[in-house]
């Protein structure tokens, strides 16, 4: 039967289309390929994608170093952010703190799922969404679900300078069971969100200046490091580094397609973010897989 198939593929191609019975066929470089094959889907899908939203700028704000620290690291974010929006045009994803921490417990005591403990720990970071989007709210800032920001997000920000969502990745009950504990989280959707987009930049707000070759508020803190430039490659080498976002990022950074930097700047210094999204070196810049343009 593939024979067959195979027959009439390539007679229909030489005929321009058509076989002998006058039926009209697309024609596709991918009609007798398999999707799976790296090599033979590159010369299609190979070329870089169109970049959708290219004035875009992505934010993540950290929910355990920035979010559950509460008003004192709240606000001065709020007003910073503020005085940006002028400026840019932003999309503001929260991740999760410590209270998804406390989900990840329970759920692993009662043996749920890694795809069942995923949408639970999205639902805390929703929340630290929500309460970034109530203080923007004066600005015309509101929070919106992720089918919204996949297929409206250029008309809310035609509205409004900026809006908030979840950092954390839409796969739920799709999470990859590689681990018992989601994977992906709030810094990879963040990355997977822009990438997507192929947004101006991606921004990573956290509780220290970058990233270091050991944790600085560790045993070892005073041999720490500051790297204020690295790469995704160098970071996946240093094993036993603490990584102020998730591992797994690293990972997505190696097929990224449009974002080719990241950078992490500390939130609580004030002025770090503005300087960062202005193209300054204000922590520490990744530079990821992507092909510069």
């Amino acid at each position: 039967m593939d024979k067959i198939i195979r027959g009439k593929t390539a007679k229909s191609a030489a005929t321009g289309g058509k076989t002998a019975k006058g039926i009209k066929h697309v024609a596709s470089p991918l009609a007798r390929q398999t999707l799976l094959d790296g090599a033979l889907t590159g010369p299609v899908a190979g070329n870089r994608p169109i970049p959708l939203l290219r004035w875009l700028q992505v934010v993540k704000i950290g929910g355990r170093s920035i979010m559950d620290r509460g008003h004192e690291a709240i606000l001065p974010i709020v007003e910073e952010i503020r005085g940006l929006l002028p400026e840019h045009r932003l999309l503001i994803l929260t991740g999760a703190g410590i209270r998804a921490r406390h989900l990840y417990s329970v759920g692993l005591d009662l043996g749920l799922p890694v795809g069942s403990l995923a949408p639970l720990a999205a639902s805390e970071a929703g929340q630290n969404g929500h309460i970034l989007a109530c203080l923007l709210a004066p600005e015309g800032v509101s929070y919106i679900d992720h089918p919204t920001i996949a297929s409206q997000l250029a008309i809310h920000l035609a509205a409004a300078r900026a809006v908030v969502g979840s950092a954390f990745p839409p796969y739920h009950h799709h999470e990859f069971p590689t681990s018992r504990i989601p994977s992906h989280r709030a810094d990879t959707g963040a990355f997977l969100i822009a990438d997507a987009l192929g947004a101006a930049g991606l921004t990573i707000v956290e509780d220290v200046d970058g990233v270091y070759t050991t944790d600085p508020n560790g045993p070892d803190g005073k041999q720490a490091k500051l790297l204020r430039e690295t790469s995704f490659n160098d970071l996946a080498k240093m094993k036993k580094a603490t990584l102020p976002f998730d591992r797994t990022l690293l990972e997505v950074m190696a097929n990224a397609r449009h974002i080719a930097r990241v950078q992490v700047v500390n939130g609580l210094v004030p002025g770090r973010l503005t300087s960062a999204l202005r193209g300054q070196h204000a922590g520490s810049i990744i530079h990821t897989g992507a092909a510069k343009s």
